[in-house]
């Protein structure tokens, strides 16, 4: 069952609680126009980006990219030195653009849930591998390099 417990479908899980708001409890709420539709859109692919980069650096660097693996290097290069966390930023941005997208209002208030959730259940523990793993050059980075932006 471990492989359920993984960010893209917690991500999934969220995206269609959003939907699902739109779709059956909008309760007359509506941020619909021309500018939020290109907000989201622009959300939604900066997530992509984001998430791209992130995969392309690990790769780069030969090292895992599931959560619940400890890596064998440190990536702090590329989309990496400006953020401990790219992949699930890209999460949060592609969450709060398709939020937009749907115009599901209520469901704005989802993007800081599935932050918190994201932080607990995956980043710490991810931060406590880390590092246990590279001690002070893990140390080094998390005082330069900030965990979402």
């Amino acid at each position: 069952m471990k492989w359920i417990d993984m960010p893209p479908v917690w991500l999934a899980g969220f995206i269609t609680l959003a939907w699902l708001q739109a779709r059956h409890l909008p309760l007359g709420l509506s941020l619909d126009g021309a500018v939020t539709d290109l907000l989201g859109g622009v959300l939604v692919g900066g997530g992509v980006l984001a998430i791209l980069l992130a995969a392309v650096e690990l790769r780069r660097h030969r090292t895992t990219i599931v959560p619940h693996q400890t890596p064998d290097r440190l990536v702090q290069s590329g989309i990496y030195k400006r953020s401990r966390n790219p992949i699930y930023l890209g999460d949060a941005l592609i969450l709060a653009g398709l939020v937009l997208r749907f115009d599901a209002v209520l469901s704005l208030a989802l993007v800081p849930v599935f932050v918190w959730v994201i932080e607990r259940r995956f980043i710490l523990p991810e931060e406590d591998r880390l590092r246990r793993t590279f001690r002070a050059d893990f140390a080094r980075y998390e005082r330069k390099t900030r965990r979402w932006v």
